[in-house]
Protein backbone atom coordinates (compact mmCIF):
# COMPACT_ATOMS: atom_id res chain seq x y z
CA UNK A 1 0.00 0.00 0.00
CA UNK A 2 0.91 3.34 -0.76
CA UNK A 3 0.40 6.44 1.35
CA UNK A 4 -0.21 9.56 -0.47
CA UNK A 5 1.94 11.74 1.75
CA UNK A 6 4.14 15.25 0.98
CA UNK A 7 7.53 12.63 0.71
CA UNK A 8 8.88 13.03 -2.69
CA UNK A 9 7.73 10.74 -5.26
CA UNK A 10 10.31 9.33 -7.76
CA UNK A 11 10.50 7.52 -10.80
CA UNK A 12 11.74 4.14 -9.43
CA UNK A 13 8.93 4.21 -6.59
CA UNK A 14 6.17 4.68 -9.16
CA UNK A 15 7.44 1.82 -11.17
CA UNK A 16 7.06 -0.49 -8.07
CA UNK A 17 3.65 0.80 -7.07
CA UNK A 18 2.19 0.00 -10.89
CA UNK A 19 4.05 -3.40 -11.13
CA UNK A 20 3.14 -4.69 -7.58
CA UNK A 21 -0.33 -3.68 -8.14
CA UNK A 22 0.02 -1.25 -4.63
CA UNK A 23 -3.39 0.34 -3.22
CA UNK A 24 -3.28 3.79 -2.48
CA UNK A 25 -4.58 5.45 0.17
CA UNK A 26 -4.66 9.37 1.65
CA UNK A 27 -1.87 10.15 4.64
CA UNK A 28 -4.04 12.04 7.54
CA UNK A 29 -1.81 14.87 6.27
CA UNK A 30 -3.03 15.32 3.08
CA UNK A 31 -6.68 14.79 4.33
CA UNK A 32 -6.37 17.41 6.70
CA UNK A 33 -4.60 19.69 4.08
CA UNK A 34 -7.54 18.77 1.38
CA UNK A 35 -10.07 19.36 4.01
CA UNK A 36 -8.64 22.58 5.42
CA UNK A 37 -7.99 24.14 1.31
CA UNK A 38 -11.63 23.56 0.42
CA UNK A 39 -13.25 24.88 4.27
CA UNK A 40 -11.30 28.30 3.34
CA UNK A 41 -12.31 28.33 -0.19
CA UNK A 42 -15.98 27.39 0.64
CA UNK A 43 -16.12 30.31 3.76
CA UNK A 44 -14.33 32.61 0.82
CA UNK A 45 -16.95 32.25 -1.65
CA UNK A 46 -19.22 33.83 1.44
CA UNK A 47 -17.50 37.14 0.85
CA UNK A 48 -15.41 37.13 -1.90
CA UNK A 49 -15.93 40.50 -3.10
CA UNK A 50 -14.45 40.52 -6.06
CA UNK A 51 -14.10 37.98 -9.10
CA UNK A 52 -11.75 35.59 -9.24
CA UNK A 53 -10.57 33.58 -12.55
CA UNK A 54 -12.19 29.88 -12.75
CA UNK A 55 -13.72 29.97 -9.04
CA UNK A 56 -16.62 33.05 -10.07
CA UNK A 57 -15.90 33.33 -13.62
CA UNK A 58 -15.97 31.88 -16.76
CA UNK A 59 -12.85 30.41 -18.06
CA UNK A 60 -10.26 31.22 -21.14
CA UNK A 61 -11.41 34.61 -22.89
CA UNK A 62 -14.88 34.11 -21.15
CA UNK A 63 -13.09 35.24 -17.74
CA UNK A 64 -14.53 38.45 -17.25
CA UNK A 65 -17.91 36.97 -17.19
CA UNK A 66 -18.93 36.65 -13.70
CA UNK A 67 -21.19 33.82 -12.37
CA UNK A 68 -23.89 34.01 -10.20
CA UNK A 69 -23.18 32.03 -6.83
CA UNK A 70 -25.92 29.52 -7.30
CA UNK A 71 -24.50 28.51 -10.60
CA UNK A 72 -21.22 28.18 -9.89
CA UNK A 73 -21.43 24.12 -9.03
CA UNK A 74 -23.39 23.98 -13.17
CA UNK A 75 -20.76 25.65 -14.16
CA UNK A 76 -17.72 22.72 -13.30
CA UNK A 77 -19.84 20.59 -14.34
CA UNK A 78 -20.19 22.01 -17.68
CA UNK A 79 -16.60 22.99 -17.69
CA UNK A 80 -15.87 19.04 -17.19
CA UNK A 81 -18.59 17.95 -20.06
CA UNK A 82 -17.48 20.69 -22.50
CA UNK A 83 -14.02 20.25 -22.60
CA UNK A 84 -14.11 16.84 -23.03
CA UNK A 85 -13.02 16.91 -27.42
CA UNK A 86 -10.08 14.10 -27.60
CA UNK A 87 -9.88 12.37 -30.33
CA UNK A 88 -7.82 10.18 -32.17
CA UNK A 89 -6.07 6.42 -30.53
CA UNK A 90 -6.86 5.91 -27.09
CA UNK A 91 -4.19 6.26 -24.46
CA UNK A 92 -3.20 2.92 -23.22
CA UNK A 93 -4.73 1.71 -19.84
CA UNK A 94 -1.28 1.70 -18.22
CA UNK A 95 -0.53 5.42 -19.18
CA UNK A 96 -4.01 6.28 -18.08
CA UNK A 97 -3.82 4.54 -14.59
CA UNK A 98 -0.40 6.71 -13.97
CA UNK A 99 -2.75 9.72 -14.87
CA UNK A 100 -4.91 8.98 -11.89
CA UNK A 101 -2.24 8.31 -9.95
CA UNK A 102 -0.01 11.95 -10.29
CA UNK A 103 -3.62 13.72 -10.57
CA UNK A 104 -4.42 12.59 -6.97
CA UNK A 105 -0.55 13.43 -6.35
CA UNK A 106 -1.13 17.32 -7.22
CA UNK A 107 -4.84 17.33 -5.80
CA UNK A 108 -3.02 16.31 -2.54
CA UNK A 109 -1.03 19.24 -1.32
CA UNK A 110 -4.58 21.17 -0.78
CA UNK A 111 -3.64 24.08 -2.84
CA UNK A 112 -6.26 23.01 -5.30
CA UNK A 113 -9.77 23.53 -3.69
CA UNK A 114 -10.86 19.86 -4.97
CA UNK A 115 -13.14 17.75 -2.11
CA UNK A 116 -12.00 15.17 0.07
CA UNK A 117 -14.58 13.19 -1.50
CA UNK A 118 -13.43 13.75 -4.84
CA UNK A 119 -9.75 12.94 -4.64
CA UNK A 120 -10.60 9.88 -2.97
CA UNK A 121 -13.17 8.95 -5.82
CA UNK A 122 -10.06 8.90 -8.12
CA UNK A 123 -8.10 7.01 -5.68
CA UNK A 124 -10.71 4.19 -5.92
CA UNK A 125 -11.01 4.31 -9.19
CA UNK A 126 -7.18 3.85 -9.49
CA UNK A 127 -7.31 0.85 -6.82
CA UNK A 128 -9.93 -0.86 -8.72
CA UNK A 129 -8.66 -0.19 -12.18
CA UNK A 130 -11.61 1.67 -13.51
CA UNK A 131 -9.65 3.34 -16.16
CA UNK A 132 -11.71 6.10 -17.94
CA UNK A 133 -11.50 6.11 -21.57
CA UNK A 134 -8.60 9.08 -23.02
CA UNK A 135 -7.83 9.93 -26.05
CA UNK A 136 -4.35 11.06 -27.55
CA UNK A 137 -5.28 14.13 -29.61
CA UNK A 138 -7.11 17.51 -27.58
CA UNK A 139 -4.44 18.87 -25.43
CA UNK A 140 -1.72 22.15 -26.31
CA UNK A 141 -0.17 21.11 -22.86
CA UNK A 142 -0.55 24.87 -21.98
CA UNK A 143 -3.80 25.31 -20.04
CA UNK A 144 -3.59 22.07 -18.22
CA UNK A 145 -4.31 18.78 -21.05
CA UNK A 146 -7.81 19.86 -20.98
CA UNK A 147 -9.37 17.48 -23.41
CA UNK A 148 -7.82 14.33 -22.30
CA UNK A 149 -7.99 14.97 -18.35
CA UNK A 150 -11.58 16.19 -18.77
CA UNK A 151 -11.96 12.65 -20.08
CA UNK A 152 -10.30 11.42 -16.93
CA UNK A 153 -12.72 13.16 -15.17
CA UNK A 154 -15.89 12.76 -16.83
CA UNK A 155 -16.94 9.51 -14.41
CA UNK A 156 -16.53 11.66 -11.47
CA UNK A 157 -19.65 13.21 -12.60
CA UNK A 158 -21.21 9.97 -13.78
CA UNK A 159 -20.60 10.62 -17.48
CA UNK A 160 -18.01 9.19 -20.05
CA UNK A 161 -16.80 6.04 -20.45
CA UNK A 162 -14.23 3.49 -18.62
CA UNK A 163 -12.19 0.46 -18.88
CA UNK A 164 -13.05 -2.17 -16.14
CA UNK A 165 -12.46 -6.01 -16.05
CA UNK A 166 -11.36 -5.73 -19.88
CA UNK A 167 -14.61 -3.94 -21.21
CA UNK A 168 -15.06 -0.60 -21.92
CA UNK A 169 -18.39 0.64 -20.91
CA UNK A 170 -20.04 3.42 -19.78
CA UNK A 171 -18.75 4.82 -16.14
CA UNK A 172 -22.31 4.96 -14.98
CA UNK A 173 -23.29 1.52 -15.23
CA UNK A 174 -19.74 0.78 -13.21
CA UNK A 175 -20.70 3.22 -10.84
CA UNK A 176 -23.95 1.42 -9.97
CA UNK A 177 -22.36 -1.21 -9.22
CA UNK A 178 -20.32 0.04 -6.77
CA UNK A 179 -23.12 1.87 -5.31
CA UNK A 180 -21.37 5.51 -6.20
CA UNK A 181 -23.05 8.74 -6.86
CA UNK A 182 -21.96 10.88 -9.21
CA UNK A 183 -20.35 13.85 -7.33
CA UNK A 184 -21.38 17.32 -7.07
CA UNK A 185 -18.63 19.56 -7.85
CA UNK A 186 -17.77 22.32 -6.05
CA UNK A 187 -16.19 25.97 -7.29
CA UNK A 188 -13.35 25.40 -8.39
CA UNK A 189 -13.30 21.73 -9.08
CA UNK A 190 -13.81 21.37 -12.34
CA UNK A 191 -10.41 23.56 -12.94
CA UNK A 192 -8.47 21.63 -10.45
CA UNK A 193 -9.28 18.07 -12.27
CA UNK A 194 -8.57 19.73 -15.73
CA UNK A 195 -5.85 22.27 -15.41
CA UNK A 196 -2.82 20.19 -14.68
CA UNK A 197 0.28 18.48 -17.00
CA UNK A 198 -0.84 14.92 -16.16
CA UNK A 199 -1.53 13.75 -19.15
CA UNK A 200 2.12 14.98 -20.22
CA UNK A 201 3.67 14.08 -16.93
CA UNK A 202 1.87 10.27 -16.85
CA UNK A 203 3.82 9.92 -20.45
CA UNK A 204 7.19 11.34 -19.67
CA UNK A 205 7.01 8.93 -16.75
CA UNK A 206 5.95 5.69 -18.61
CA UNK A 207 8.98 6.34 -21.19
CA UNK A 208 11.23 7.29 -18.38
CA UNK A 209 10.30 3.34 -16.66
CA UNK A 210 11.13 2.30 -19.85
CA UNK A 211 14.14 4.36 -21.07
CA UNK A 212 16.12 2.57 -17.96
CA UNK A 213 15.61 -0.45 -18.90
CA UNK A 214 15.96 0.17 -22.71
CA UNK A 215 19.62 1.44 -21.67
CA UNK A 216 20.33 -0.90 -20.00
CA UNK A 217 19.66 -3.59 -22.73
CA UNK A 218 21.37 -1.66 -25.02
CA UNK A 219 24.37 -1.91 -23.26
CA UNK A 220 23.75 -5.71 -23.08
CA UNK A 221 22.78 -6.27 -26.74
CA UNK A 222 26.20 -4.08 -27.68
CA UNK A 223 28.42 -6.23 -25.47
CA UNK A 224 26.90 -9.18 -27.45
CA UNK A 225 27.01 -7.24 -31.43
CA UNK A 226 30.75 -6.30 -30.27
CA UNK A 227 31.65 -10.04 -29.10
CA UNK A 228 29.77 -10.89 -32.03
CA UNK A 229 31.61 -8.88 -34.67
CA UNK A 230 35.06 -9.87 -32.82
CA UNK A 231 35.36 -6.23 -31.19
CA UNK A 232 38.23 -4.75 -29.73
CA UNK A 233 37.57 -4.27 -25.85
CA UNK A 234 40.96 -0.82 -26.00
CA UNK A 235 37.94 1.92 -26.20
CA UNK A 236 36.13 0.70 -22.84
CA UNK A 237 39.65 1.25 -20.93
CA UNK A 238 38.70 3.50 -17.99
CA UNK A 239 41.61 5.51 -18.52
CA UNK A 240 40.56 7.04 -21.94
CA UNK A 241 37.50 7.92 -20.06
CA UNK A 242 38.90 9.83 -17.32
CA UNK A 243 40.30 12.40 -19.75
CA UNK A 244 36.81 13.27 -20.31
CA UNK A 245 34.80 12.66 -17.25
CA UNK A 246 31.12 12.40 -18.54
CA UNK A 247 29.62 10.28 -16.07
CA UNK A 248 27.01 8.29 -18.06
CA UNK A 249 30.59 7.47 -20.82
CA UNK A 250 32.10 6.13 -17.65
CA UNK A 251 29.62 4.14 -16.57
CA UNK A 252 28.73 2.67 -19.69
CA UNK A 253 33.00 1.55 -20.25
CA UNK A 254 32.84 0.17 -16.59
CA UNK A 255 29.47 -1.74 -17.11
CA UNK A 256 31.36 -3.38 -20.59
CA UNK A 257 34.15 -4.43 -18.78
CA UNK A 258 32.25 -6.18 -16.27
CA UNK A 259 29.91 -7.38 -19.00
CA UNK A 260 32.73 -9.03 -20.93
CA UNK A 261 34.66 -10.47 -17.55
CA UNK A 262 35.68 -13.97 -18.40
CA UNK A 263 34.95 -13.86 -22.55
CA UNK A 264 37.11 -15.98 -24.26
CA UNK A 265 35.85 -14.04 -27.49
CA UNK A 266 37.03 -10.33 -26.60
CA UNK A 267 40.74 -11.69 -25.33
CA UNK A 268 41.35 -13.53 -29.02
CA UNK A 269 44.14 -12.00 -31.61
CA UNK A 270 42.23 -8.98 -33.33
CA UNK A 271 43.55 -8.96 -36.57
CA UNK A 272 41.73 -5.60 -37.26
CA UNK A 273 43.15 -1.93 -35.19
CA UNK A 274 40.10 -0.61 -35.18
CA UNK A 275 36.25 -1.00 -35.01
CA UNK A 276 33.56 0.84 -36.71
CA UNK A 277 31.90 3.84 -34.55
CA UNK A 278 28.82 2.22 -33.76
CA UNK A 279 30.82 0.20 -31.78
CA UNK A 280 34.14 1.50 -31.03
CA UNK A 281 31.89 4.46 -30.09
CA UNK A 282 29.52 2.83 -27.82
CA UNK A 283 30.93 4.63 -24.23
CA UNK A 284 30.20 7.77 -25.54
CA UNK A 285 26.84 7.45 -27.63
CA UNK A 286 25.24 5.13 -24.72
CA UNK A 287 26.39 7.36 -22.01
CA UNK A 288 25.19 10.47 -23.31
CA UNK A 289 21.45 8.90 -23.46
CA UNK A 290 22.28 8.00 -19.56
CA UNK A 291 23.10 11.32 -18.92
CA UNK A 292 20.01 12.68 -20.40
CA UNK A 293 17.51 10.17 -18.94
CA UNK A 294 19.07 11.21 -15.63
CA UNK A 295 18.43 14.92 -16.50
CA UNK A 296 15.30 14.45 -17.88
CA UNK A 297 14.09 12.15 -15.15
CA UNK A 298 15.09 14.49 -12.30
CA UNK A 299 12.71 17.29 -14.32
CA UNK A 300 9.85 15.19 -14.26
CA UNK A 301 9.95 14.13 -10.82
CA UNK A 302 10.01 17.59 -9.71
CA UNK A 303 6.74 18.03 -12.01
CA UNK A 304 4.90 15.10 -10.39
CA UNK A 305 5.70 16.12 -6.55
CA UNK A 306 4.23 19.85 -7.92
CA UNK A 307 0.59 21.44 -8.17
CA UNK A 308 -0.04 22.41 -11.62
CA UNK A 309 -3.58 23.24 -11.82
CA UNK A 310 -4.66 27.06 -11.23
CA UNK A 311 -5.59 29.24 -9.34
CA UNK A 312 -3.13 27.69 -6.42
CA UNK A 313 -5.14 28.34 -3.40
CA UNK A 314 -3.30 29.46 -0.10
CA UNK A 315 -5.33 29.10 3.51
CA UNK A 316 -2.86 30.10 5.61
CA UNK A 317 -1.60 33.36 3.53
CA UNK A 318 -5.36 34.04 2.59
CA UNK A 319 -4.58 34.54 -1.23
CA UNK A 320 -5.83 32.86 -4.03
CA UNK A 321 -3.58 33.37 -6.94
CA UNK A 322 -4.28 33.16 -10.93
CA UNK A 323 -0.60 32.46 -12.55
CA UNK A 324 0.19 29.63 -14.85
CA UNK A 325 1.64 26.23 -13.26
CA UNK A 326 -0.53 24.05 -15.86
CA UNK A 327 2.23 25.32 -18.71
CA UNK A 328 3.55 22.26 -20.00
CA UNK A 329 6.84 24.16 -21.23
CA UNK A 330 9.12 22.92 -18.12
CA UNK A 331 8.71 19.14 -19.41
CA UNK A 332 7.72 20.16 -23.04
CA UNK A 333 11.57 20.82 -23.92
CA UNK A 334 12.93 17.56 -21.92
CA UNK A 335 10.45 15.30 -23.62
CA UNK A 336 11.51 16.44 -26.67
CA UNK A 337 14.72 15.67 -25.70
CA UNK A 338 14.49 12.00 -24.25
CA UNK A 339 12.77 11.37 -27.50
CA UNK A 340 16.21 12.56 -29.36
CA UNK A 341 17.96 10.27 -26.92
CA UNK A 342 16.43 6.85 -27.18
CA UNK A 343 16.21 7.70 -31.29
CA UNK A 344 19.88 7.62 -30.67
CA UNK A 345 19.58 4.78 -29.05
CA UNK A 346 17.70 3.15 -31.94
CA UNK A 347 20.49 4.56 -34.56
CA UNK A 348 23.46 3.20 -33.25
CA UNK A 349 21.43 -0.20 -32.48
CA UNK A 350 20.58 -0.27 -36.62
CA UNK A 351 24.27 0.45 -37.52
CA UNK A 352 25.37 -2.50 -35.58
CA UNK A 353 23.16 -4.60 -36.90
CA UNK A 354 24.07 -3.59 -40.29
CA UNK A 355 27.68 -4.24 -39.70
CA UNK A 356 26.57 -7.95 -38.63
CA UNK A 357 24.74 -9.11 -41.58
CA UNK A 358 27.38 -7.32 -43.52
CA UNK A 359 29.89 -10.56 -44.20
CA UNK A 360 32.67 -9.03 -42.42
CA UNK A 361 35.28 -10.09 -40.19
CA UNK A 362 33.98 -13.80 -40.96
CA UNK A 363 30.88 -13.97 -40.23
CA UNK A 364 28.68 -15.16 -43.28
CA UNK A 365 26.68 -12.62 -45.41
CA UNK A 366 23.50 -11.66 -43.90
CA UNK A 367 24.45 -14.47 -41.00
CA UNK A 368 23.00 -17.76 -43.05
CA UNK A 369 25.50 -21.20 -43.41
CA UNK A 370 23.80 -20.82 -47.54
CA UNK A 371 23.17 -17.21 -48.46
CA UNK A 372 21.51 -16.54 -52.31
CA UNK A 373 19.17 -19.83 -51.62
CA UNK A 374 18.44 -18.06 -48.16
CA UNK A 375 18.14 -14.46 -47.76
CA UNK A 376 18.82 -15.20 -43.55
CA UNK A 377 18.52 -11.74 -41.91
CA UNK A 378 18.45 -9.62 -44.47
CA UNK A 379 15.06 -7.66 -44.38
CA UNK A 380 15.04 -7.22 -40.25
CA UNK A 381 17.71 -4.56 -40.73
CA UNK A 382 14.87 -3.14 -43.40
CA UNK A 383 13.08 -3.16 -40.65
CA UNK A 384 15.12 -1.66 -38.36
CA UNK A 385 15.86 0.78 -40.84
CA UNK A 386 12.62 2.13 -41.84
CA UNK A 387 12.12 2.11 -38.00
CA UNK A 388 14.87 4.28 -37.15
CA UNK A 389 13.75 6.70 -39.82
CA UNK A 390 10.65 7.12 -38.67
CA UNK A 391 11.72 8.49 -35.19
CA UNK A 392 13.47 11.05 -37.33
CA UNK A 393 10.34 12.19 -38.14
CA UNK A 394 8.81 12.24 -34.82
CA UNK A 395 12.54 13.49 -32.95
CA UNK A 396 11.15 17.10 -34.41
CA UNK A 397 11.05 19.06 -31.20
CA UNK A 398 7.09 19.52 -30.94
CA UNK A 399 7.87 22.21 -27.69
CA UNK A 400 9.46 24.87 -31.21
CA UNK A 401 5.55 25.06 -32.01
CA UNK A 402 3.05 26.96 -30.22
CA UNK A 403 -0.88 28.26 -31.70
CA UNK A 404 -2.75 30.72 -30.06
CA UNK A 405 -6.56 29.30 -28.91
CA UNK A 406 -8.96 31.09 -27.05
CA UNK A 407 -9.42 34.50 -28.96
CA UNK A 408 -5.76 34.98 -27.94
CA UNK A 409 -5.89 35.00 -24.20
CA UNK A 410 -4.01 31.40 -24.36
CA UNK A 411 -1.30 32.96 -27.19
CA UNK A 412 1.43 30.90 -25.90
CA UNK A 413 1.32 27.13 -25.22
CA UNK A 414 3.89 24.41 -24.81
CA UNK A 415 2.59 21.37 -27.49
CA UNK A 416 4.15 19.15 -24.56
CA UNK A 417 1.35 16.74 -25.26
CA UNK A 418 2.52 16.06 -28.88
CA UNK A 419 6.31 16.20 -27.24
CA UNK A 420 4.35 12.97 -25.18
CA UNK A 421 2.31 10.63 -27.32
CA UNK A 422 5.48 10.98 -30.13
CA UNK A 423 7.94 10.31 -27.16
CA UNK A 424 6.27 7.05 -26.27
CA UNK A 425 6.46 6.30 -29.92
CA UNK A 426 9.83 6.60 -30.33
CA UNK A 427 10.58 4.31 -26.59
CA UNK A 428 8.70 2.11 -28.58
CA UNK A 429 10.41 1.79 -31.51
CA UNK A 430 13.92 1.96 -29.66
CA UNK A 431 12.82 -1.21 -27.77
CA UNK A 432 11.50 -2.68 -31.74
CA UNK A 433 15.03 -2.24 -33.06
CA UNK A 434 16.80 -3.03 -29.78
CA UNK A 435 15.18 -6.59 -30.06
CA UNK A 436 16.37 -7.22 -33.99
CA UNK A 437 19.54 -6.02 -32.83
CA UNK A 438 19.34 -8.94 -30.17
CA UNK A 439 18.09 -11.75 -32.58
CA UNK A 440 21.04 -10.80 -34.86
CA UNK A 441 23.97 -10.49 -32.43
CA UNK A 442 22.72 -13.99 -31.10
CA UNK A 443 22.41 -15.02 -34.48
CA UNK A 444 25.82 -14.01 -35.77
CA UNK A 445 27.87 -15.46 -31.93
CA UNK A 446 26.73 -18.82 -33.30
CA UNK A 447 29.39 -18.44 -35.89
CA UNK A 448 31.97 -17.65 -33.46
CA UNK A 449 31.96 -21.09 -31.45
CA UNK A 450 32.59 -23.22 -30.04
CA UNK A 451 34.26 -20.40 -28.28
CA UNK A 452 32.75 -18.69 -25.65
CA UNK A 453 31.38 -15.13 -24.25
CA UNK A 454 31.63 -14.46 -20.71
CA UNK A 455 29.61 -16.33 -18.36
CA UNK A 456 27.15 -13.37 -17.54
CA UNK A 457 25.97 -12.97 -21.33
CA UNK A 458 26.48 -16.85 -21.93
CA UNK A 459 23.51 -17.53 -19.52
CA UNK A 460 21.40 -14.45 -20.78
CA UNK A 461 21.92 -16.11 -24.53
CA UNK A 462 20.63 -19.21 -23.01
CA UNK A 463 17.68 -18.30 -22.00
CA UNK A 464 17.41 -16.28 -25.32
CA UNK A 465 17.35 -19.11 -26.86
CA UNK A 466 14.33 -21.10 -24.96
CA UNK A 467 12.40 -18.28 -26.61
CA UNK A 468 14.14 -17.55 -29.85
CA UNK A 469 16.22 -20.11 -32.29
CA UNK A 470 18.86 -19.82 -34.20
CA UNK A 471 17.64 -19.65 -37.94
CA UNK A 472 19.47 -22.58 -39.83
CA UNK A 473 17.23 -21.69 -43.15
CA UNK A 474 15.15 -19.10 -44.57
CA UNK A 475 11.39 -19.08 -42.05
CA UNK A 476 8.90 -16.78 -41.06
CA UNK A 477 10.84 -13.88 -38.81
CA UNK A 478 8.41 -11.61 -38.00
CA UNK A 479 7.02 -13.63 -34.64
CA UNK A 480 11.00 -14.62 -33.58
CA UNK A 481 11.54 -10.74 -33.91
CA UNK A 482 8.27 -10.38 -31.58
CA UNK A 483 9.25 -12.66 -29.09
CA UNK A 484 13.06 -10.91 -29.08
CA UNK A 485 11.17 -7.64 -28.61
CA UNK A 486 9.11 -9.46 -25.47
CA UNK A 487 12.55 -10.65 -24.04
CA UNK A 488 13.33 -7.75 -23.29
CA UNK A 489 10.64 -6.43 -21.10
CA UNK A 490 13.01 -8.98 -18.67
CA UNK A 491 15.30 -7.23 -16.31
CA UNK A 492 16.86 -9.99 -14.61
CA UNK A 493 20.01 -9.55 -16.35
CA UNK A 494 20.74 -6.44 -15.05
Amino acid sequence: MHSINFEKLSIARIKEIIENNEQLVLSQKAEKAIIKCRKYLDDKMKDIGSPVYGISTGFGSLCNISIPADQLSELQHNLIMSHACGTGAKVRPEIVKLMLFLKVQSLSYGHSGAQLITVQRLIDMFNNDILPVVYEQGSLGASGDLAPLAHLCLPLIGMGEVLYKGQERPAAEVWKEFGWEPIVLQSKEGLALLNGTQFMSAHAVYSLIKAYRLSKWADVIGAISLEAFDGRIEPFYPLTHKLRTHKGQMETAEYFMNLLEGSELIKAHKEHVQDPYSFRCIPQVHGAVKDNIRYVSSVIENEINSVSDNPNIFPDEDMIISAGNFHGEPIAIPMDTLAISLSELANISERRTYQLISGLRGLPMFLVAKPGLNSGFMIPQYTAASIVSQNKMYCWPASADSIPSSQGQEDHVSMGSNSATKLVKVADNCETVLGIELMNAAQALHFRRPAKTSPKLEALLADYRKEVPFVDLDTYLSPLIHKSVNFLKNEKYF
